[in-house]
């Protein structure tokens, strides 16, 4: 089975109104007012189908779905469908029997909504079958095809203008801002090539540095290796170690006697 035997719908309203028309005198476009509107021929539904490239307006009966008349469509918009010039929601269509025969007759919708479907279904497949035909056209002349051509042409260039463009922190040229601090007081850097500070002892004192060097902690007798290690005992506080702390133990006894009773402070 052929792709153009399979049958499509394209639309279907529940209620359609057919009219017997006037002929047309002259070449001015139909006129619904010149109907006898109130007094429609037939009544029935309308369903739009089609098959292969023609579409099909078929009148059938709302209940039995007996075919009442139909259309064929070749071209949209042309002598098979019409509308009329002074209603959206009425058409003059051509009907045609298998024996040839055609007529003209009217049709009317009670809702514009379902004439701007009826009018839209139409559109829809005869784009579609426009498309059909160029494809099929390609197709059979690939080369006649015109290819995109996105390339740049000998001295084009390309400028490129972004607005609110921020240079990044820290680029080069841009110095770095430096963090306030919580405390009102800012950090100095330090100075180029400083040295890590030694501690210079004030006038008078000695550093308790001059001791030998530290050694890893290991109890006394203990083997390393297989071997027993003594380690040197630590030595009592000598004279000089005394001076040292002597202006603090002065100090701390000076302090106690201004704090005797009688010298303006009141005791409790």
């Amino acid at each position: 089975m052929e792709e153009s035997d399979y049958e499509s719908v394209l639309c279907v309203k529940p209620e359609i109104h057919v009219y017997r028309i006037p002929p047309r005198a002259t070449n001015r476009g139909y006129r619904a007012s010149e109907w006898q509107l109130d007094q429609p021929s037939w009544s029935g539904r309308l369903r739009i189908t089609a098959k292969g490239k023609v579409a099909y307006i078929k009148l059938e009966d709302k209940t039995s779905g007996e075919l009442f008349a139909q259309a064929p469509v070749d071209q949209f918009p042309g002598t098979a469908v019409e509308a009329v010039t002074d209603s959206s929601r009425y058409f003059v269509i051509r009907i045609e029997d298998g024996n040839g025969r055609r007529a003209f007759i009217g049709i009317g919708f009670g809702d514009r909504g379902d004439a701007f479907d009826f009018n839209v279904a139409l559109q829809d497949h005869f784009k579609w079958v426009k498309q059909q035909c160029e494809f099929a056209k390609q197709a059979q002349n690939p080369d006649q095809v015109p290819k995109l051509d996105l390339g740049l042409k000998e001295g084009q260039t390309i400028k490129l203008s972004i607005a609110n463009m921020k240079k990044k922190e820290g680029t080069a040229g841009t110095p770095r801002a430096r963090p306030a601090s919580t405390g009102g007081m800012s950090l100095l850097p330090p100075p180029p090539g400083g040295k890590a500070s030694t501690l210079v002892p004030h006038p008078g004192e000695q550093l308790l540095m001059t001791g030998p060097s530290v050694q890893p902690v290991v109890a006394p007798g203990s083997a390393i290796g297989g071997a027993t290690v003594s380690w040197p005992q630590p030595k009592p506080a000598t004279a000089a170690t005394a001076d040292v702390w002597g202006d603090f133990t002065k100090s701390t006894g000076s302090t106690s006697s201004q704090m005797q009773p009688g010298t303006g402070w009141v005791q409790f």
